[in-house]
């Protein structure tokens, strides 16, 4: 289930930038497609949005032969895919694959302060294009793409794709399948059982428990750190810190450095900056230049803008998020310093220009529906999950309660593996995703 420029000819809107061959046989397209901004408004006005298209030859070895194998495709850019990780399993099945860039990121009409439309200047006009960004826009650009690549096929099963949705991708998957689940032939989701809420109180409720049980492993395994950490935070609470783009670092940015907790690995990546920063004040009464570096380095807010102003709209249904996770850290005496979403807009440098539209997108009520729940429950396309018990952004409780509502939905648990699991140990996650989709019950 394709469509290649031998297949066809290049489908309507779309170009193929160009093609080539890396390690292992892997034959790379590179494709743009012209989209609508407002899918509401199909003549207006048209962003680009980026596909690398990555066939593995051995399972293709003619040109014809592409057009048979089938299709897999999944707020973050793709970077260029290996033979190796998940992406090796994928295709050892058989898959040809089609990986996205989300529209305002990559390749994908990239959006920050400086790459905004010449007539987008004032807040509230900035605020309301941004609104086009979420997932149920990204999802009609998939579906927009599928139509493109795979509307001409003569059988309607060779029309459908399966999708592959990791985290976020998850959540978009299952707005894929409450709105245009007519073209989707099979799912896998790897911890992105998405909350089935209509705003983000809920989430970050049960984030907080995680974020607290994550703190205590770190200190049970670095209890060297709790001093280290105050002296750190004392520091930056009297002293005005810049970090080597421009950014201030704040107590909150510091503590923002915990969202590297619920990765594999996250708790000692934390500790080397911490025990670095600790040794900086030792010897120089000052944070250095490197370390500063590495702190910025840690952080994707400044290249990926998009992730910080709407990550709590990506939860709203007809209700406003008025800064969520802000509102309930109040509530636990454990983060000393608070307010940490709103001050982001002032310590990271790219993200000042929007601060204005933040506030307005903070407050809108109007987001349209994300899930149809009816669909949902009535769903016939098969779900496979892998779910982590222990993954500190999408809460396994939340996550149960949203699998109960897909039917069709079969998962994998485990507590040996946190959030970025498929990336920590491919073979056996996709082994586990491929046996639940035989669906062969004991």
């Amino acid at each position: 289930m394709t469509s290649t420029t031998q297949d066809r000819a290049t489908p309507r809107n779309s170009i193929d930038y160009e093609s080539y061959t890396i390690k292992d046989g892997l034959k790379v397209i590179e494709r743009f497609f012209l989209v609508p901004l407002d899918y509401s408004k199909p003549e207006g006005e048209k962003i680009r949005i980026f596909a690398r298209h990555v066939i593995p030859k051995a399972k293709a070895p003619k040109p014809e032969d592409e057009a048979k194998l089938p299709f897999c495709g999944p707020g973050f850019e793709v970077n260029l895919p290996s033979s190796s990780g998940f992406v090796g399993e994928i295709h050892d099945k058989g898959y040809q694959t089609l990986w996205l860039d989300q529209r305002g990121t990559g390749l994908s009409t990239p959006l920050s302060p400086d790459t905004l439309p010449e007539n987008v200047k004032t807040d509230e006009e900035i605020a309301q294009y941004l609104k086009h960004f979420r997932a149920d826009n990204i999802v009609k650009d998939c579906e927009f793409i599928r139509s493109a690549l795979l509307g001409h096929k003569e059988s309607p099963e060779d029309r459908k794709w399966t999708l592959l949705g990791q985290s976020f991708g998850g959540f978009c998957a299952i707005t894929y399948l409450s709105f245009h689940s007519e073209g989707v032939k099979e799912v896998f989701i790897t911890g992105g059982l998405a909350p089935l809420v209509d705003q983000p109180d809920t989430v970050y409720e049960t984030v907080v428990h995680q974020v607290l049980k994550r703190n205590e492993a770190y200190y049970k395994k670095y209890p060297q750190d709790i001093k280290r950490i105050r002296n750190i935070l004392a520091y930056l609470d009297s002293t005005e810190v810049i970090l080597p783009n421009g950014g201030q670092l704040t107590p909150c940015r510091w503590q923002q450095l915990g969202i590297n907790f619920g990765m594999h690995g996250g708790i000692d990546t934390i500790h080397q900056l911490v025990f670095r920063a600790s040794n900086d004040l030792a010897l120089f009464k000052k944070i250095s230049y490197k370390t500063l570096q590495s702190v910025q380095n840690q952080q994707s807010f400044d290249g990926n803008p998009l992730y910080a102003i709407l990550h709590e709209p990506i939860y709203c249904q007809g209700q406003a998020a008025n800064w969520s996770a802000a509102r309930i850290i109040q509530n636990y005496d454990s983060f000393s310093w608070q307010q940490i979403f709103p001050h982001m807009f002032d310590d990271y440098v790219n993200l000042r220009p929007w601060k204005g539209a933040a506030e307005i997108l903070s407050r809108d009520a109007s987001w349209g529906p994300l899930y149809d729940l009816d669909q949902l429950g009535k769903n016939e396309v098969k779900v496979s999950a892998v779910t982590y018990f222990n993954d500190m952004y999408v809460d396994f409780s939340l996550a149960q309660k949203t699998a109960a509502r897909i039917k069709n939905t079969e998962q994998y648990i485990t507590n040996q593996l946190v959030h970025d699991g498929i990336r920590k140990d491919s073979a056996d996650v996709m082994r586990k995703l491929f046996k639940i989709s035989r669906r062969e019950f004991d």
